[in-house]
């Protein structure tokens, strides 16, 4: 007699270093070990999780693949208990972005991804050739038990509503869907992976159970958040965020079977697929008697956007230095808002006795600026040096006499002190081994109000891609149970100050309008007319455009930063620097 127990899923969503093969591949192993010991019938990796994702060129090295692929078949010895699903490129007749399916001590199946994303920050059609072929493996359990069903596909592969995972679920009879992904993080994304997960689900009529990498890595953020989601779409279980997890969930799939006697979608033939799908039976011995711990399915709450986005932040700079071996961080604090949260930052993500802030006051620095910065410093508990500039400035000043006789002072006598900061933030990185970490956000760097060599030197960008108006959002967020960075550096004007009673309000639109013309200009990539129509004044469209488009070649030399937009400078948005053209 054939008995139905519910299939046991390990969704290891795990952070998991790009190169890092051996260390992977043991990080991995531990993961199956804790998941056997839990009973897993089915454990689940991320995308490309072997290499880590993603490596981009050096895929262009065969003996990446090759080491990759070797260390999967040793991995693979040593898998009895559970059906492992782990990604790795495929590097046969040529080269591919697979899932190797483990069972029974080797290499059951390998699926190869199918959709290959070549928009935004993906590039994978430069590496990786596209596969054909859908599968299924079935998934028995200790004898007598119904064997289960379960679709394989990566990441891209359910953006699709056609493709692999309906070939899986319509064509192949599979009750679940499993994804393997690396899905990097913006502003929103969590809630349109859920809507998305959830559509398939329906379309499917099956479970779905979706494994997302976390970590930082160079100027992306994966915040995990793997989910399992039943037929109708409704989430089961969801994972922390942009934290390691490992989420265990007992799934009941005979009820996706019983759900489609009652659809007749299910009774149409379908020819699309059939060709394509391979099959597989793979075994997982029978699991340790106990139930699920309620809290290992438990359907966590998702964070507010600031809460996300603060997150997003923390972990990003973490893995940065982790992964890169740095081991501290200085910085220049002006007592202004950008500074003071890139500060916290810091602070936030490597601990106070990893930080150090510079005061570099020249001048035109207002008093109530050093004390801002210096309250800030107490508050955080990080060391705080001092350095004036004024006298170097003057000996700036005196050595180019010469060459500026004659000539008015302007931005170049105040960049000046911008480049003089820059300096000796950098000597004290060479002497010490500290990373700089720059302040600016992307209002500044949209319209290249910084200072090449000066503000933008440093090896790390924290609020690059972080609008003025959010970088206010994200102070008072971090506040929102006590006082941590100063109240009045919150409320007062910004300014540069390399001039006598400078605001940034004399040379940029109020932040609150070029915010919103730069998310619908760069980020919505509408062209200024359509900006314009919005309501915004032509004239001042035309300005904010001209100086974006003008300022290319500052950004391409700005240090890496991380991404929490949909459309971030660099990997998303490339211009021709050497460029004739002008929108209107």
């Amino acid at each position: 007699m054939t008995t139905n127990r519910p299939l046991r899923v390990a969704l290891c969503q795990c952070n998991l270093p790009v190169g890092d093969i051996d260390g992977n591949l043991h990080r991995i192993s531990e993961l199956i070990d804790q998941a056997c010991a839990r009973g897993a019938d089915l454990t689940v990796f991320p995308e490309l999780s072997v290499t880590g994702y993603p490596p981009e060129d050096l895929l262009l090295n065969p003996r990446f693949a090759e080491a990759a692929a070797a260390g999967v078949q040793d991995l693979a010895r040593s898998v009895s208990e559970t059906v492992v699903l782990v990604g790795l490129p495929d590097l046969t007749d040529d080269l591919y972005n697979a899932a190797a399916v483990l069972a029974d001590g080797a290499v059951a199946a390998t699926y190869r991804k199918h959709f290959l994303p070549n928009y935004g920050v993906f590039d994978e059609q430069r590496y990786f050739a596209r596969g054909t072929a859908g599968l299924v493996i079935d998934v028995a359990g200790e004898s007598g038990a119904r064997s289960v069903r379960v679709g394989v596909t990566i990441c891209e592969d359910l953006w699709y509503p056609g493709g692999p995972g309906q070939w899986a679920a319509v064509e192949g009879g599979a009750e679940l869907v499993v994804n393997l992904s690396g899905s990097p993080y913006h502003r929103g994304k969590g809630v349109e992976r859920e809507r998305m997960l959830a559509q398939r689900a329906a379309d499917y009529g099956c479970f779905i159970a979706f494994c997302n990498a976390v970590g930082g890595q160079d100027e992306l953020v994966f915040d995990g958040h793997s989910l399992v989601l039943d037929p109708t779409g409704a989430v089961l279980a969801r994972g922390r965020q942009f934290e390691e997890d490992l989420l265990l969930v007992e799934i009941d799939v005979l009820s996706a079977s019983r759900r489609r006697l009652h659809d007749p979608r299910w009774r149409q033939p379908v020819d699309v697929g059939r060709q394509r799908l391979r099959s597989v039976a793979v075994s997982a011995t029978a699991r340790p008697a106990g139930p699920v711990d309620s809290t290992d399915g438990a359907i966590r709450p998702i964070l507010d956007e600031e809460a996300e986005v603060y997150r997003a932040l923390t972990l990003g700079t973490a893995d940065y230095f982790r992964k890169n071996g740095f081991r501290h961080a200085v910085l220049g604090l002006s007592g202004g808002i950008d500074s003071a949260l890139a500060l916290t930052v810091a602070v936030d993500a490597l601990g106070p006795d990893a930080v150090t802030a510079v005061s570099m006051p020249s001048r035109f620095t207002a008093d109530v600026n050093q004390e801002d910065g210096r309250d800030l410093a107490a508050r955080l508990g990080v060391a705080l040096l001092e350095f004036p500039i004024a006298d170097l400035a003057t000996a700036y000043d005196e050595a180019l006499a010469g060459p500026f006789a004659d000539t008015d002072p302007d931005v170049a006598e105040e960049n000046l002190q911008a480049r003089i900061r820059g300096n000796l933030l950098m000597a004290l990185s060479n002497k010490f081994g500290w990373l700089v970490l720059t302040t600016g956000n992307k209002s500044e760097m949209s319209v290249g109000y910084a200072t090449l060599y000066g503000d933008m030197a440093g090896g790390f960008a924290l609020l690059k891609d972080v609008l003025k108006t959010w970088v206010y959002r994200l102070a008072r967020w971090r506040n929102r149970d006590h006082e941590v960075i100063p109240v009045r550096i919150i409320q007062k004007a910004p300014t540069a100050e390399l001039r006598a009673d400078q605001l940034d309000s004399d040379s940029l639109p109020p932040y609150d309008t070029l915010d919103a013309v730069l998310e619908a200009y760069v980020e919505e990539d509408r062209s200024p007319d359509d900006v314009t129509r919005l309501g915004f004044d032509a004239a001042l469209v035309k300005r904010i455009v001209t100086m974006v488009d003008r300022a290319e070649y500052k950004r391409r030399q700005a240090p890496p930063g991380i991404r929490i937009s949909v459309r971030a400078f660099g990997r998303d948005r490339r211009l021709p620097i050497t460029n004739g053209y002008r929108p209107r």
